[in-house]
């Protein structure tokens, strides 16, 4: 299932008001952590998978990458990206991340922000990512972490005065479509376990760099009240691969 939620009027003027869409990625509580294992974008030529309003295309410009391509399956994400872009090196592509066909070997960087939760199979967009970079390059991405979406609910458990009590898992190795809610719409997501993202590189021929399940920042913590609460439980998942050179026998 290839969904399009933003492109619906009220899920994306929803979603227009969020801290992130009005103010970028500063106001992304796990920008600090993936900016810090991005590898040098100076000179390279980047694909942004899910690239929504392509704050992460200009952030790769504004590191002096050759070129950048912002693919997203919604116009309208497409139509703010290109009203907030004046960067002719800058493209966007409106596409299904899983129909990708780029050329062997186009890209040195391949990054994804928050979009591979909404793609049915991750094995098969691993295998498209791993023909289109280049040797040594780098595949960087985050993920809803799987802690936060084994449950259909996805919200906490809360008390009989509405206190958060814990953070409940759920159904854990049960793989597969969930049917939640974001921004009060009905929404699919795909769960799969942290092992499974990690061997579906390894399978598509990655090495695995790094793994990070952020917590906000201190200076978040103390700016942002309800943030303390994010502490509590992993929301995300980044991992860092890179295509390497492969031996010969």
């Amino acid at each position: 299932m290839k969904q399009n939620k933003y492109d619906d009027p009220d899920f994306f003027s929803a979603y227009d008001k969020m801290p992130r869409s009005v103010r970028g990625l500063e106001a992304a509580g796990e920008w600090h952590v993936l900016k810090a294992i991005l590898p040098d974008l100076r000179n390279k030529n980047v694909l942004d998978l899910g690239c929504g309003y392509g704050w992460h295309c200009r952030y790769a410009r504004e590191q002096q990458a050759s070129s950048v391509i912002g693919v997203d399956i919604s116009e309208k994400m497409l139509q703010k990206a290109r009203e907030m872009t004046d960067d002719p090196l800058i493209s966007y592509v409106q596409m299904p991340i899983e129909d990708i066909d780029f050329s062997e070997a186009q890209f040195d960087v391949v990054i994804s922000s928050l979009a591979f939760h909404y793609v049915e199979s991750f094995e098969s967009v691993c295998k498209k990512v791993y023909k289109c970079l280049k040797t040594d390059g780098a595949f960087v991405f985050s993920v809803e972490h799987p802690i936060f979406t084994s449950r259909n609910e996805q919200d906490w458990y809360y008390d009989s005065e509405g206190k958060r009590v814990h953070w409940p898992v759920d159904h854990y190795q049960a793989e597969g479509l969930r049917e939640t809610s974001f921004l009060t719409e009905h929404v699919i997501k795909y769960h799969r376990t942290i092992s499974t993202y990690m061997n579906d590189l390894i399978h598509a021929g990655f090495s695995i760099k790094a793994v990070k399940e952020p917590a906000p920042s201190a200076e978040m913590l103390e700016t942002i009240p309800e943030m303390k609460d994010e502490t509590r439980r992993p929301m995300f998942l980044m991992i860092s691969a890179a295509k390497e050179r492969q031996e010969k026998a």
